[in-house]
């Protein structure tokens, strides 16, 4: 499930998925669109899903020698606030550590 926060009255979006064929996380920053109006009779169902991602930032968990990256994806300017840049690298941060963590103990790696 993706988490959202709002900032400035815009809502953004943060998910965790593993990529397969990179062998890594992806933690990805969009600007979170609105739930299909269907939805609104739905017990417990997201008012917001995410957009298209912003940044991405990848993560392997397979070879502790490959250093994450952080990918910025954009037709035109887009702005994103420091707040919301800086819960987005806050959320790739502790992913960092919990695959390297994982890593060392011998572990799969899971998102929370």
């Amino acid at each position: 499930m993706p988490e959202v926060r709002v900032h400035a009255g815009r809502h953004y979006a943060i998910q965790f998925h593993y990529a397969l064929p990179d062998d890594a996380w992806r933690v990805e920053l969009s600007e979170a669109v609105p739930a299909p109006a269907a939805w609104a009779k739905i017990p417990d169902a997201e008012a917001h899903l995410p957009g298209t991602a912003l940044v991405v930032a990848v993560i392997p968990d397979e070879d502790p020698g490959l250093e994450p990256t952080v990918h910025f994806y954009s037709h035109d300017e887009h702005v994103i606030p420091y707040e919301i840049m800086r819960w987005f690298m806050e959320q790739v941060a502790e992913q960092v550590e919990r695959c390297r963590l994982a890593f060392e103990q011998g572990e799969p790696e899971t998102a929370e």
